[in-house]
C-alpha cells in the first residue's frame, strides 16, 4: 500500500534499508543538509521531512517521527510494513533521571519501559518493558567505540506525558524500574519492531536533567547532538 498516509513515495527503493529517525523534522534535515552525500528529499507531507543519501558510500535515509507514541508509531509502521525498511535507529533527546547523567551524554537504550497500552493495543504484547534490537545495538556500541565516543547503556522510560504534574514522580520511576533517562517514543518503536519482526534501536541525547534541572535551549537540541549523529549514522553502515 503505497504511497501511505503519511508518506508519499510511490516507489520501492527510493528509503534505504536503514532509516535514522528524529522526532524533530528539522533535526531530520539538519543531519541531510550536513552529513549525507547527494542528500534527496523524499517526504514533506505534514512537514515531516525525509531525505535519502550515501554515508560513507552505504545509502542511508532519515526521517522525522514526530513527538510522541501515536506519531512515531504511524511513521515505523509505515516504514517497516510498507517500504521494506529493515533497521530504524530513533536518534533524540532524553531527560535524565539519574544524577550521574550529563547534558550531551549519549546514552544506548537497552530497552524502554513504559506505563503506555501501546503495544498491547498495537499488537497484543504483553508487558511494560520491550528491548531494543540486539544486533542493532552491538553495531552502535562497536561505532561509538571506534569514534572514541563514551556511551552509556540503560534501560529508558518511556511517557506519553511531557508535563507531568508530579515533578518527584520520576524518583520512583528511576528507583521502582531502573530507569536512568526520559523520552517519549521508543516503546512503540520497539513494539512495531517486534511485531513486524525488524530492528529499532534507540541513541540519546542528554538535553536536560530532571535530577539537577540543568537544559539545553531547542537550538541546541536541534543542532549541537552531533555525537549522537556520528554513532548513529557510523552503526547504520556498519
Amino acid at each position: 500500500m503505497i504511497p501511505t498516509p503519511h508518506i508519499e513515495v510511490k516507489e520501492q527503493g527510493v528509503i534505504a534499508s536503514t532509516v535514522l529517525m528524529p522526532g524533530d523534522p528539522l533535526r531530520a534535515k539538519f543531519i541531510a543538509e550536513n552529513y549525507l552525500e547527494d542528500a534527496v528529499q523524499f517526504n514533506q507531507v505534514r512537514g515531516m521531512y525525509g531525505y535519502t543519501g550515501t554515508w560513507k558510500g552505504k545509502r542511508v535515509s532519515v526521517m522525522g517521527s514526530g513527538m510522541g507514541m501515536p506519531s512515531i508509531g504511524i511513521y515505523s509502521y509505515e516504514l517497516f510494513a510498507f517500504y521494506q525498511v529493515e533497521n530504524i535507529i530513533r536518534v533524540g533527546s532524553c531527560g535524565a533521571y539519574a544524577p550521574e547523567l550529563k547534558l550531551y551524554d549519549v546514552l544506548l537504550a537497552t530497552e524502554a519501559w513504559s506505563e503506555s497500552t501501546y503495544a498491547k493495543v498495537q499488537g497484543g504484547v504483553e508487558g511494560q518493558v520491550l528491548p531494543a534490537s540486539e544486533a542493532l545495538n552491538k553495531k552502535l556500541v562497536q561505532a561509538a567505540e571506534g569514534l572514541g565516543i563514551p556511551l552509556r547503556t540503560g534501560r529508558i522510560h518511556s511517557s506519553d506525558v511531557f508535563y507531568r504534574q508530579d515533578h518527584e514522580a520520576f524518583k520512583d520511576i528511576r528507583d521502582k524500574e531502573g530507569c536512568i533517562a526520559v523520552e517519549m517514543e521508543s516503546f512503540a518503536l520497539f513494539a512495531n519492531a517486534r511485531i513486524l519482526g525488524k530492528k529499532a534501536s534507540c541513541i540519546l541525547t542528554v538535553s536536560d536533567s530532571l535530577a539537577t534541572r540543568e537544559a539545553t535551549t531547542s537550538g541546541e537540541r536541534q543542532r549541537s547532538f552531533t555525537k549522537m549523529m556520528d554513532v548513529a549514522l557510523q552503526g547504520a553502515v556498519l
